[in-house]
């Protein structure tokens, strides 16, 4: 995940740097310009994303260790202009992950681990606030809130972690930022960005035991991840 982070920043910043080129040429090309006249318009984006869990305990205890997995998201965007600089965007997708808990207390395999999968479709709402386009390159900042639907959250079953399933809620809520840069081509906007998701709400569902060595002495379990999204307009 580091790696696509890095990649992601040498990315945008080799595209801006040949669009800031292109702008201070003699007969600079603005490519889409009356894009942003738009009162509505729709894309999809491709992207990866790095989920992990954060734990709040009743009393101190050794940390449950999160083990992360690049993930895979894919969605559309719809983008309604309230103001010059302000939009309001919606962006459901379906995002997959895998996480691998491990437990401290246990010494046998089946006891310690805990293989969560993760199926997600999530409905973001944001604003997004743009700066002044210069050339052909527009940063911009965006933030709001998102629920998220876990298709995978086995908070039917019936069996907890004696039968080796971790369960959580199914819902979440979350508040989300992040940043990212609109690059205009000759025929369309490719706009990569960097978000943070957290969770507002504990997730964890207990064990049948309060006093389960897995869960009992869990304050709070939410979710928090990283999104790096390629969207295209």
């Amino acid at each position: 995940m580091k790696k696509i982070i890095a990649f992601t920043f040498l990315l945008i910043f080799t595209l801006g740097q040949s669009q800031t080129k292109g702008m201070f040429s003699k007969d600079p090309i603005i490519n889409l310009e009356n894009f942003q006249k738009q009162r509505l318009y729709f894309g999809y984006y491709l992207g990866f994303s790095s989920f992990d869990f954060k734990f709040d305990y009743k009393t101190v205890s050794p940390d449950i260790q999160v083990k992360k997995s690049t993930g895979f998201n894919v969605g559309v965007v719809a983008d309604l202009k309230l103001q010059e600089h302000v939009n309001l965007r919606f962006e459901p997708g379906l995002y997959y992950t895998k996480r691998t808990l491990y437990f401290p207390d246990f010494e046998r395999e089946i006891d310690a681990v805990r293989d969560v999968n993760s199926t997600y479709i999530h409905f973001p709402l944001l604003l997004k606030f743009s700066s002044v386009r210069t050339g052909n390159i527009r940063p911009y900042i965006v933030g709001g809130l998102s629920t998220t639907l876990n298709l995978s959250s086995n908070s039917k079953s019936k069996d907890d972690n004696l039968q080796q399933k971790f369960r959580v809620k199914p819902w979440s809520t979350n508040y989300e930022l992040g940043f990212g840069i609109d690059i205009f081509s000759e025929y369309f906007i490719f706009s990569p960005s960097i978000r943070g998701c957290f969770s507002l709400k504990d997730e964890l569902i207990r064990d049948n035991d309060p006093n389960s060595p897995w869960t009992g002495n869990i304050e709070s379990l939410k979710t928090r991840a990283v999104f790096i999204n390629f969207t295209f307009h």
